[in-house]
């Protein structure tokens, strides 16, 4: 893939690494873009639970959270700040709760300055992050250029998965044509 053949804003879509990929932070991970523009890219890594419980360092948003009520780790800039992404209930039609900026249909980017009261009711999932990943300008492009991710559409299943671990696998394998078979890919290629 050139730096051409990659779309100008992929805000929203998942990043998928590459067998090729061995930093050890990224290593068959699912990154979710919360930005991306001219001046750089923002994301969660979505497949790394932690086992730290997200009522000890958020007790407030604790029984909001969906699947496990742990936090995740979602990069490594930053591991000390939390993003969290939510689901909306599909019955509040275009009515955004507050703090909610949308990311994809049906999914968005929560403040988590905001009182957890005032968006219990119109949330169907949660999750927490610690710390996220970032890209300079035109780093992404060039890492995607240099086959380092796959760039495919994110499902709001992939964000709230039960089993974040097997989700690099699952989110290839229902992939087109020969992008599905990566899937596939042992743990180390050279027991291929």
């Amino acid at each position: 893939m050139s730096e051409d053949d990659v779309p100008g804003v992929l805000t929203g879509q998942l990043l998928v690494a590459t067998p090729a990929l061995v930093d050890p932070n990224f290593a068959k991970s699912v990154v979710l873009l919360l930005e991306h523009d001219d001046g750089g890219a923002l994301g969660v890594v979505i497949s790394r639970p932690t086992v730290v419980a997200v009522e000890e360092v958020l007790p407030g948003w604790a029984e909001l959270v969906t699947g496990p009520d742990v936090l995740f780790a979602g990069g490594p800039v930053q591991t000390d700040a939390a993003l969290a992404v939510a689901v909306v209930d599909a019955a509040i039609g275009d009515a955004a709760p507050v703090g909610w900026r949308p990311l994809y249909p049906g999914a968005g980017l929560l403040d988590l300055d905001a009182p957890p009261e005032l968006v219990r009711d119109v949330l169907s999932g949660l999750r927490i992050f610690a710390g996220y990943a970032g890209w300079g300008a035109g780093q992404l492009e060039s890492e995607i250029a240099e086959g380092s991710w796959y760039v495919v559409p994110a499902k709001t299943t992939d964000v709230l998965t039960e089993d974040a671990e097997t989700l690099w696998r699952r989110v290839l394998r229902r992939q087109p044509g020969e992008l599905a078979f990566v899937a596939t890919c042992p743990d180390d290629p050279s027991q291929n």
